[in-house]
């Protein structure tokens, strides 16, 4: 069946599950906004009132529901606009499919009104991103889009669509989701060995836990690893939800401004565990020292981020959740009590130095928390 470039792209979204859009119409959408309106009882749109609002909106929502988040916005001012949304998703790994509209091809290298190299703009924040020059490519361009943005470590992906690519006729095809790209891995049993011969070693074990576990669904295959080799667990920012605070072994956020023990125990452990997180200058301050006399192992999805701020003494590259199951499986059985008895004693130590009465941040966040379900979303600002 023939249908306008809007309508494929709006069909081509609804095959892959997508029933929530955000955005704000302009006049190099409009023709996608005719098509959302015609499929309305099928997909819902919100409106911000902003563009840049709607991006953080499809990346909270992503993050909320697990699934891609979309934003569509129109060209030049509306596409600048989202910039800031699409650098939040790349930098914290969320799939996003962000739309935007952009003048007729004619048109394009002109300085025509509203016309901005919003792919240019984009590149060094995406994983990557499309100029749909043919109407031919415009559903294959779609659901590429939402097969990179899933992918391996997710993230997002812009979609350029001039407004003659949007009014053009063409066949749909079915706009059928696509599998997952396969992804480099070291997940070797030599590489694993290595690892659990650094990890057996260990004293003062101390895993570095980031959003990668979550993304990965690993949260329970860390929590029995870190039972097996008897380590203390801290996190980054993206990392706070892969292990419940109320384990023992969780000593909450590290670095600059993290908790006292679980920066103070991770400048004391001899053997760090990296999973799935990226070594931010935030989190090691003083690369030298924190290097010294300790050993450090890196499980991650994406080898860029190997030896990219840390050099690491083994790294192992692939599925988290898969690697830290296998991995369990071929660490000893280990007790270190005065290591996890030194834990509690720092964080007795920290709520009794740093506790004070009155209007102070952290009773605030108390007495939040106080009426907070254990599902309660949080929204986190990072400055």
């Amino acid at each position: 069946m023939k249908k306008n470039g809007a309508e494929i792209v709006i069909e081509t979204l609804i095959e892959h599950g997508v029933t929530d859009v955000f955005g704000y119409p302009g006049g190099a959408v409009l023709h996608l906004y005719d098509a959302l309106y015609q499929n309305s009882e099928r997909i819902n749109h919100y409106i911000t009132c902003h563009e840049q609002g709607a991006a953080h909106a499809a990346d909270g929502y992503a993050r909320a529901t697990g699934k891609t988040g979309v934003v569509i916005a129109t060209s030049g001012p509306g596409a600048t606009n989202i910039v800031t949304g699409i650098a939040t998703a790349y930098l914290d790994s969320v799939p996003m499919v962000a739309i935007t509209g952009n003048v007729s091809i004619d048109l394009i290298g002109k300085d025509s009104f509203q016309e901005v190299d919003i792919v240019g703009v984009t590149l060094p924040i995406t994983k990557h991103n499309y100029i749909v020059k043919n109407i031919g490519e415009l559903e294959d361009i779609i659901c590429e889009a939402f097969q990179i943005a899933a992918s391996g470590r997710p993230g997002p992906v812009l979609v350029d669509i001039p407004k003659n690519i949007q009014t053009e006729m063409y066949e749909f095809r079915g706009g059928k989701p696509r599998p997952s790209l396969e992804q480099k891995s070291t997940a070797d049993d030599d590489r694993l060995m290595e690892a659990a011969k650094i990890i057996d070693s260990a004293k003062r074990p101390y895993i570095y836990c980031g959003g990668g576990v979550v993304i990965s669904g690993g949260e329970q295959e860390l929590v029995e690893f870190a039972e097996k080799i008897d380590a203390v667990i801290g996190c980054s920012m993206m990392g706070l939800s892969a292990v419940s605070f109320d384990n023992p072994r969780a000593l909450g956020m590290t670095g600059m401004h993290g908790m006292y023990a679980s920066s103070k125990l991770k400048s004391e452990a001899d053997v760090i565990i990296g999973i799935g997180v990226r070594f931010s200058d935030r989190a090691t301050g003083d690369k030298t020292a924190y290097q010294k006399d300790t050993k450090i192992i890196h499980i991650d999805i994406d080898d860029a981020e190997i030896d990219k701020n840390i050099s690491v003494d083994c790294s192992i590259l692939g599925d988290i959740k898969s690697i830290v199951s296998k991995l369990t499986t071929m660490v000893k059985q280990v007790k270190h009590e005065k290591w996890i008895d030194k834990a509690a004693e720092y964080k007795i130590f920290a709520e009794k130095k740093f506790a004070e009465e009155g209007f102070t941040a952290q009773n605030i966040i108390k007495t939040v928390r106080k009426y907070t379900q254990p599902d309660t979303v949080v929204a986190t600002d990072v400055g």
